[in-house]
């Protein structure tokens, strides 16, 4: 079992645009020549910031069209708010707040050995880092750059580094960096 931050990120280090839009990260790639049929079967919960889950919300007719459904996942979710947001019909969906630790525990419990990702964003997935859960990254870089945004991983990480595992071509405008999290500090 894994805690995983599986993202994309343009060259320039940006998960989103300042307005949490992913507009420039569609027409680079197709989901389903990448790694993610494989990885999200290996996934039994998610974790997900407010931005993202908001994201998700507003783009609804999209989600609906790619994945047949308004919520594109059977896992149980906890999205990290501090705010009341709506709830996705017949979605298992926990809002929560607060110290990632006892809900990344029962994120744990609830996973039946399979692995944890965090969906987005950067922030969250740095949350996991400075608790000492973050396993592994994946990030799969577009040939896009965006000046600025939503960082990719808004933390200094000098030492211990982040150990480059594997690195894999995803056609001709992405590529796929899988990290191991070195935890000797």
């Amino acid at each position: 079992m894994k805690t995983q931050y599986y993202t994309a990120s343009s060259l320039d280090g940006f998960i989103a645009t300042e307005d949490d839009s992913l507009e420039w990260l569609f027409p680079l790639g197709d989901l389903n020549n990448s790694s993610y049929p494989e990885f999200i079967l290996e996934v039994g919960a998610l974790a997900m910031g407010s931005s993202t889950y908001e994201w998700m919300l507003r783009n609804a007719d999209q989600v609906m069209k790619e994945a047949g459904s308004p919520w594109p996942y059977t896992q149980p979710t906890w999205v990290f708010t501090s705010r009341n947001l709506p709830k996705v019909d017949g979605a298992n969906i926990q809002f929560v707040s607060g110290d990632i630790r006892p809900v990344h525990a029962e994120m744990v419990a609830t996973s039946t050995g399979k692995n944890i990702w965090i969906v987005g964003g950067g922030d969250l997935a740095g949350q996991f880092y400075d608790a000492g859960l973050l396993d592994e990254m994946i990030v799969q870089i577009g040939s896009a750059t965006l000046g600025k945004g939503k960082p990719l991983f808004p933390r200094k990480v000098l030492s211990p580094t982040f150990s480059l595992v594997s690195v894999r071509q995803m056609g001709a405008n992405m590529a796929e960096l899988r990290y191991e999290i070195n935890r000797t500090r």
